[in-house]
């Protein structure tokens, strides 16, 4: 079945589906390092969780750091990428959320969870045949 979405995707050449893994590689080292500096935590993640309202305790910041981590790597997973894709959308969902709630600056700060929620799903549109078949 697998062979049959893929025969219905459009052919697309190995630029683009080499532009597809560079912007996704570039999703994937922002999220990684994201999700790793809430691991250690250092102080000015604490410092932003704090001005952003959020609670400062350690375990929160590796929770967060988790919830990041895990559908990063699902989404670095051929496999697993539109899981991943869906599960970043979401938390990204929260970011800008919480930003808005904060009174953040709208084309700096709010919206930058939705600019790299685009680039996350353009990046596996081009590096992806089965969701260019189901979306065509």
């Amino acid at each position: 079945m697998a062979s049959i979405a893929t025969a219905a995707a459009p052919q697309q050449g190995r630029g683009a589906t080499t532009a597809g893994w560079i912007i996704s590689g570039i999703v994937i080292l922002f999220l990684a390092m994201d999700g790793l500096i809430k691991l250690v935590p250092l102080q000015p993640v604490t410092d932003t969780m704090r001005a952003l309202g959020w609670p400062t305790d350690p375990l929160l910041l590796r929770l967060l750091g988790v919830l990041i981590l895990g559908p990063t790597l699902l989404y670095a997973w051929r496999r697993t990428a539109l899981v991943g894709a869906i599960l970043l959308t979401a938390f990204l969902g929260g970011a800008v959320a919480t930003q808005l709630r904060i009174g953040a600056p709208l084309l700096t700060h709010t919206l930058f969870g939705v600019y790299l929620g685009a680039l996350l799903w353009i990046g596996l549109y081009f590096r992806e045949p089965r969701l260019r078949a189901l979306l065509h």
